[in-house]
């Protein structure tokens, strides 16, 4: 695991140490291990390395035999021991005993069409020497990112942008200012859609793609893989019995896990207490002699959002390592660290508690298995059922959905997980609306009204996602997707990355093997969601393997009780939203924002999501725009030299045990 930075003039104007390390030292964090440089005229990269794999060797960049390919690369490849017996049979030579090396070797036989054998969670930075040429590639699901900028002179590449703005001439630009639509899209959503980001002209390489840059700037852009075309999700199969399919998918994701538990440092797990993380441990005290290591969090103020009794109960089962950390409400002073490390504005609160159990986690190893990706393969999200729901209820006029909205918008919401006014509320709004529109009202952060009233916008901010839903495939097919080609790898995916990554601990995801993934959108839709049941066959695999209690609990977010936080002490979030500096921005009519707070404040609504996705909007111009330069790399990271973590929150945890 690492970060990579690297640069291709296409002017010919040579590349230099001092800009690749200026470059490489925005990286620290991912790599604190080590650093690894290579400059060929007008062409250089870089990296920084957190050692698990062939500890003592490996280091990058990697050659080939006659030193005319040169790689770097983050990420794990989990076939690479298959790979190397076969490219050995070919007559390759290797100097290392690690995965990244068997890239290089693939590369030599097949050109780029070799990322099509890789198995496992990478971003790629190759230079083919002879042909002077760059290529560039991610994995199929998109676990591990890669950034790029480019224009008439050079291209500019790295894992994080903070990494590219260290370019001197990458201009730093918003995006929002200069395209409305975009700040709708935030405010709708809570991330920057994909291929695009938060800064002009910075882009995003898609998951399954690879970029081939020449050093003249000719480029040539594929995508290897796509789930749709490999494995349709099938329609409901009211014969289908889960029997037939119960014994492959245990089998396949024993394997994923069996693969991911590779390494050279130490190992453990996040367990939650819910069904995917909880598997995830079982099948790792298969494949282990000793006792796993797991870790969970809990967090003061809201007991319902608290689910460490329930991960005691499966580490006791499992008879796993346990340490459970309990946390006290300090939300605002972890804000400037989760805005360093996205690069962005994210609004998905629950990088907070991400962030934190990672970096308590990266206390006793450096490597964690994660559940992230079962709720996209076997619909355990609500809003499946949801949406299923809007379906049967499609004959109920609009008009009397709307006047119950309106109805239920009166009533006092509380904080809690489970508000029932709040959640009634919001499926009365979203059942107002056509099928498609109603699941993506259920994930909005801000309405379509409140988006009118706060910024003007009118845009149709559900257009753009709406072009991941095919009208041909089932209703729940078409959903799994569209969440698989958005949520998945611009919000789920790069709060992993980024959250674990700023603690220097790797996560792995066996959900996201991919063929586990792709065996899993064969699975009759009926057998992943039956009736109100969420995960129905995943449930049945995991029987004999956990308490029936935890195969049987109700879906539960990994969330934080943020409402009640953010009530308890609602004056500093006052003081960063009405500041001088944000009326000034023009963005938003600060009337709304200042009734949001109210509101809030006074327990009237539950605004907590919609706070947070203004002031990581607000955090992310203080730290990004307004200063004329950002400043410099330290080691430790920025964010942690200011000593917002562990020292607001982190250390606050209590409840460890064996």
């Amino acid at each position: 695991m690492c970060g990579i930075c690297g640069v291709i003039h296409f002017d010919g104007e040579p590349v230099t140490r001092r800009l690749l390390q200026a470059m490489n030292d925005r990286l620290w964090h991912r790599g604190p291990d080590g650093s690894g440089y290579f400059i060929d005229g007008s062409f250089g990269f870089a990296m920084r390395r957190l050692r698990i794999i062939d500890i003592a060797g490996s280091d990058q960049p990697l050659y080939s035999e006659d030193h005319s390919i040169a790689l770097i690369f983050n990420g794990e490849i989990y076939n690479y021991q298959t790979l190397r017996q076969q490219l050995q049979q070919r007559g390759h030579r290797f100097r290392t005993a690690g995965d990244g090396e068997t890239i290089v070797h693939l590369y030599e036989d097949e050109g780029a069409a070799g990322c099509q054998q890789l198995r496992g969670m990478y971003a790629i930075a190759l230079w083919d020497g002879r042909a002077k040429r760059l290529l560039l590639a991610r994995d199929r699901l998109g676990q591990k990112p890669l950034y790029y900028y480019r224009d008439a002179r050079r291209l500019v590449f790295a894992s994080e942008i903070k990494a590219i703005l260290a370019h001197p001439s990458v201009p730093r630009r918003s995006i929002f200012a200069a395209d409305p639509s975009a700040l709708s899209t935030y405010l709708s959503f809570g991330y920057p859609p994909a291929p695009g980001s938060a800064f002009q002209d910075i882009l995003m390489l898609p998951p399954a793609t690879t970029l081939e840059i020449d050093a003249d700037g000719q480029a040539q852009q594929r995508c290897y893989w796509d789930l749709q075309q490999r494995a349709m999700p099938q329609p409901p199969a009211p014969q289908a019995q889960p029997a037939a399919y119960i014994a492959p998918l245990r089998e396949k994701l024993d394997e994923a896990v069996k693969l991911r538990m590779m390494s050279d440092v130490p190992l453990g797990a996040f367990l939650s207490g819910g069904l995917d993380s909880s598997l995830i441990a079982a099948l790792m005290r298969r494949h282990s002699s000793a006792a796993i290591q797991t870790f969970s969090i809990g967090f003061e103020g809201d007991d319902s959002f608290d689910e460490t009794a329930y991960a005691r109960q499966v580490a006791q089962f499992l008879q796993t390592e346990h340490r459970a950390f309990r946390v006290k409400p300090d939300a605002l002073k972890l804000l400037a660290d989760l805005v360093w490390h996205h690069d962005q504005p994210f609004a998905d609160s629950s990088a907070i508690p991400t962030f934190l159990v990672s970096q308590l986690t990266r206390t006793q190893v450096t490597v964690a298995l994660s559940g992230d990706g079962g709720d996209e393969l076997f619909a355990g999200y609500e809003r499946f059922r949801a949406a299923q729901l809007f379906q049967q209820l499609a004959p109920i006029p609009a008009s009397l959905w709307r006047a119950l909205s309106r109805l239920l918008a009166g009533l006092p919401e509380g904080t809690a997980y489970y508000s029932r006014s709040k959640r009634a509320r919001r499926f009365a709004q979203a059942a107002s609306k056509d099928p498609t529109a109603a699941y993506f009202e259920l994930v909005r952060l801000f309405s379509a009204d409140a988006l009118q009233e706060i910024c003007q916008s009118q845009a149709d901010v559900c257009a753009g996602l709406a072009a991941y839903i095919d009208p041909r495939a089932h209703p729940l097919a078409a959903l799994l997707a569209a969440n698989m080609r958005s949520y998945l790898p611009d919000d789920l995916l790069i709060k992993a990355d980024r959250c674990s990554m700023q603690a220097s601990l790797e996560t792995r995801a066996p959900f996201l093997d991919h063929p586990l993934v792709e065996y899993a959108a064969t699975i009759p839709l009926n057998l992943k969601l039956r009736g109100a049941e969420t995960k129905f066959i995943l449930k049945e695999a995991a029987r004999g393997l956990l308490p029936a209690e935890i195969i049987a609990r109700r879906k539960h977010g990994f969330g934080l009780p943020l409402g009640a936080w953010l009530r308890r002490d609602i004056s500093p979030m006052r003081a960063i939203l009405l500041s001088r500096r944000a009326r000034e921005r023009g963005f938003f009519d600060m009337r709304v924002v200042e009734r949001l707070i109210d509101e809030h404040a006074a327990g009237q609504r539950d605004h907590n999501r919609q706070l947070w996705t203004l002031l990581t909007f607000e955090e992310w111009q203080r730290q990004f725009i307004d200063p004329a330069q950002l400043p410099p790399a330290a080691n430790p990271p920025p964010g942690r030299a200011r000593g917002h973590p562990l020292d607001a929150a982190a250390q606050s945890a209590a409840d460890s045990e064996r």
